[in-house]
């Protein structure tokens, strides 16, 4: 199993634009992406977002990159994003 720990940044005052964006892509991946385990993203204050996501494999994760929801919704995150996410990818022992 793959897990991922997604840490976004974004600008001030721009939370709940953020927010309506990010659940649409949460809901997206939930819905059609057999191979994703949990998806769900979490506030940890007014500008940080984190995403845990976790994929049965490496295909299931390459997949949800891949898709035409994530390319589109990850596009319009972007414009409230003041960095580019940190992406820790972990491997379940």
């Amino acid at each position: 199993m793959i897990g991922v720990i997604a840490t976004l940044k974004i600008k001030e005052g721009s939370g709940k634009d953020f927010e309506a964006v990010a659940t649409k892509l949460v809901e997206k991946v939930n819905a059609n992406e057999e191979g994703v385990l949990y998806y769900d993203l979490y506030k940890d204050n007014e500008t940080t977002y984190i995403f845990l996501e976790k994929y049965k494999d490496q295909e299931a994760q390459k997949i949800h990159g891949k898709t035409d929801y994530f390319r589109a919704l990850g596009a319009e995150m972007g414009a409230f994003m003041t960095e580019a996410p940190d992406i820790k990818m972990l491997e379940l022992i």
